[in-house]
Parts: C-alpha cells; structure tokens; sequence
C-alpha cells in the first residue's frame, strides 16, 4: 500500500512522527507546573546548549538568510557576525548568573516573575509590563514561524498557502500542547543536530556538483557582471548605519525570553562552561552553512536558469530548491525535516514562553493564586492554543516576509529586556521602578520608531540604548535599592562565584 508515495513525504512523515512520539514520553513525564515550564531545572550541557541554539535559529536560518545573501551576496553576511558575538557574550556574561538569581529569587520560572521578585513591591509593575510585552512581541515571533512552516508544507505537498499554514502550524502546536518543555527542549537536540547535518551536507554537494570551488567562482563572477552585483563584497549598498544595524542583532541576545529560558533550566552553573563551547561550535557551523548555501545558489542557479524560476520569485525557498535538484527523494525527506527543524524549534519555545507567562504572570498572579499544579499545567496548554491562534490570524498573508517579522521581534525583547537583565545581574543599585522603565522605554523605542524616523537604523540600537539610559538614571536618582534587594543581589553574586 505504500509503494505508490513519494518517498519524500514518507520521510518527513517518519520526522514528524518522532517529534510527537517526542511529545507523548514528554506529557507522562511532566509532574508538575515546574516541569511543564523549565523541565524541573535538570539539563545537563548538551541539551542545555542545543536546545539553547534550535530555539534560537528559527525557519530564517535556513529561509530568511540563505535568501539575503543568494539575492545581494556576502553584504548580508553581517547579521551572522553581529549573532556569534551576541551569543558568545550572552552565554559568558548572562547564563551562569541568570541559573543562580532565578533560584535565589524564589526559584523563578519566568523573566516577569524574577523581576517580580527581584524588586519587592516595585516587582509587581515590572512583572505586568514585562509580561505584556512579551506576549506582544511573541505573538509576532510566532507568526514568522508559522509563515515559514507555511512556506515548507506550500512547497513540499503543492498546497494553497492557508492550507500549507494550517498544517504547519498544527504540527508545532501539538508536541508543544502535550509535552511542554520537556518535549520542546528533547526535540531541540534532535532537531539542532538534523539542522546541522543539512546545513553542512548541503554546501558539499553543490561544490561537488558545480565541478569544484573554481567552477563555482567562474559561474559567480558571470552573475556577477550580467547583474551588476559584487557577491563577494562585504560592503556593497551597504553603508557605515547598515552594517552596524545588521551587528547590533547581537543585542538582541540579552533579552530574548526563550534563550534565556534555557539558562534557567540548567542542572548548574558548572553546566554552562562546556554548554557554551557546544553551543557556539554548534551557532557557528550552522551560519557558514546558511551563508555559504545562499552564496553557492548563486553560481547553481545561473548555471541552471532552467530552474531557477521559484527562487527568483521568492528568493527565501533557495535552499529548498537546492535539496529537491541535488538530492534523491529520500534525503530531501530529511533534509527538508531540518527546515521544519528549525521551525518547530524556535516556533514551540515561543509558544511555550507565551503560555507560561499568560499562566505564571496573569492567571496565577492575578485570577488564581491557589491554582493547583495540574490546573496549571492545563492552563499552560490552553493558553499555547490561544497563542498559536492569534500567529495564525497574523501569519495570513502570504506576502509576509521572515527576516521582517524577525527583526521586529527580535529588537523588542532585545531593547526591552536586555538591559533590564544586565542591570539587574550586575549592578545591585538597580531598582524595580529602574526595571520597569528600562522595559517599557525600550518597548515603546522599537515600536514607534521605523514610523517616526524609518528603518535605515535598526530599531534595536536606539531602543537598547534608551532602556539603559532609563534604567540608569531612575535606579540612580529615584527611590534606592533597598537593603533586602542589595542583600539577595550579593547572596545569588557570591553564590555563581563560588559555583562557577
């Protein structure tokens, strides 16, 4: 009976069937609300750094970016570099301190709950504002994944894009709904490590394929000349402001609730140090892969006009074109898995991080505070439908591009949230009412200013500045510190000294 299928589908389908099998050992492990959220705290480096990094590199990794560079070449290769040092950084400075001040402060499961209880009373404006700017800006992140799980099921089973939608969507939804982040962050590892796989597998065979790099150069510098673009050139159309909106990605790391979520969830801080180097061997493969897949499609591509048609009308389907014209069908099965990989990775910790802070921020803080472990738990699921529901409704238009609905929630939790983290983990004078306007200016910065004054500047450098410059000048001349908020910052401080 199943001779006739397309053995392509049959080897998504056997992915798919994984991650839910996934889902299911998951759901019989989850106990409580603490499992449900950050998995009881008990990830060990690999999974720590794995998860870490999937739940980080969404679908733009293998659509978005691989796409910028085939369409003007190496110029856009600076959002990569700006990443590798942001997270480099974020794993030094933030993730050991972030591990020991969230179990100091009443073993915190959420950023808004740590900030709540950081601040003492202050805590509790910081908690609200900081959980509705997260579900605002999450909600925006979900839509990119659904748009690019869209993309992927549009391609692979030739379906209108509302249904290509719907089943992308359902597919993360799921695992997500039953297992929560057990599930989310044990498919991540798989999920990383089949990114990885296309990611350098894929570059080898167009090398191979072209006839070797020299072939390769000849056929870029042809498209090159006939198109009028340098490939090769890091700074083509690309000014002083450009480049350094592109690095300023690297800001971003500091505040983005899902990355840091994995932090928290680790066994210790001794965790981190080997965690670390996985994690950024593993951040830097996967950019040269996706950088250098975008760079290759060049040369495929004008050596091939013949199937070159899709790309040039959406150049962000470069790679899935690349694996249907160089692979049999069985292996673009499975490399086509890793760009659903890549979406239901970074697509579950955002709906995951969503449904935790409707339940641990709203429902249990304002309407249920005696809410029983399973009541939340449950809560946490109904709250990852609502979510995912309200992506889908955004994620409609067909035309919405990945790397735009990145970049915009990319800037807000950067702006919003990373200086707030930074203050808050390395400067003990820092106060809630210093936190609070810290998030709420750099919110309102990303938001309001591509309208006011364009995107030549990426939002995230005014809005990380601004929050900074808040958060500094009420911690310093506002209400100070008090002395139970100095007393805990020193305790979690020598603490991750001692542990480190």
């Amino acid at each position: 009976m199943f001779k006739n299928l397309d053995p392509t589908i049959i080897a998504f389908a056997f992915y798919l069937a994984i991650v839910l099998g996934i889902g299911i050992v998951a759901y019989l492990r989850t106990k409580n609300f603490d499992d449900y959220i950050l998995g009881g705290r008990s990830f060990g480096p690999l999974v720590t750094a794995l998860s870490a990094g999937a739940s980080d590199m969404s679908g733009w990794l293998l659509m978005g970016l691989p796409g910028a560079i085939y369409l003007s070449g190496l110029s856009q290769s600076w959002i990569a570099i700006g990443l590798i040092i942001g997270a480099y950084f974020n794993w030094k400075l933030v993730a050991g301190r972030l591990r020991v001040h969230t179990e100091i402060n009443n073993n915190a499961l959420t950023l808004p709950d740590f900030f709540h209880n950081r601040f003492g009373k202050d805590g509790q404006l910081v908690k609200t504002v900081s959980a509705i700017t997260i579900l605002i800006f999450f909600i925006i992140y979900c839509a990119s994944g659904m748009v690019a799980g869209a993309r992927l099921f549009e391609a692979l089973f030739h379906m209108t894009y509302l249904n290509a939608l719907i089943l992308g969507a359902v597919a993360t939804i799921l695992y997500t709904f039953i297992g929560g982040f057990l599930a989310v962050s044990w498919s991540d590892t798989i999920q990383a490590t089949l990114m990885l796989f296309a990611l350098i597998l894929t570059p080898v065979m167009i090398v191979m394929y072209m006839g070797g790099w020299d072939a390769i150069t000849s056929f870029t510098t042809e498209a090159a000349l006939a198109r009028n673009i340098p490939y090769t050139s890091l700074t083509h159309k690309v000014g002083f402001v450009a480049i350094i909106s592109a690095a300023a990605w690297g800001l971003g790391y500091f505040g983005q609730p899902h990355i840091l979520a994995r932090f928290m969830a680790a066994d210790s801080v001794k965790t981190m140090k080997k965690a670390r180097r996985i994690g950024m061997t593993w951040m830097i493969l996967c950019l040269g892969g996706a950088v250098t897949i975008g760079y290759l499609g060049i040369s495929y591509f004008y050596k091939h006009p013949e199937v070159a048609g899709v790309v040039s009308e959406d150049s962000e389907k470069i790679f899935i074109e690349l694996i249907k014209q160089l692979f049999n069908p069985w292996i673009v099965g499975i490399l086509l898995s890793a760009i659903l990989a890549a979406v239901m990775s970074t697509l579950s910790a955002q709906l995951l991080m969503s449904s935790s802070t409707l339940t641990q921020d709203f429902y249990k803080a304002y309407f249920r505070r005696s809410a029983s472990q399973k009541e939340l738990v449950w809560t946490g699921r109904l709250a990852v439908l609502v979510i995912a529901a309200i992506a889908i409704v955004i994620a409609l238009d067909p035309d919405s591009k990945i790397l735009a609905l990145v970049a915009h929630a990319w800037a807000g939790f950067g702006a919003a949230f990373g200086p707030a983290i930074l203050f808050t983990l390395f400067w003990r004078k820092t106060t809630g009412m210093g936190a609070f306007a810290g998030v709420l200016v750099g919110a309102i910065t990303v938001i309001l200013w591509p309208i006011m004054f364009g995107d030549e500047l990426y939002e995230i450098i005014p809005g990380f500045a601004f929050s900074a410059l808040a958060i500094y000048l009420v911690s310093n001349f506002g209400k100070q510190a008090s002395a139970e908020m100095i007393e805990k910052f020193d305790k979690a401080d020598a603490i991750y000294h001692e542990e480190k």
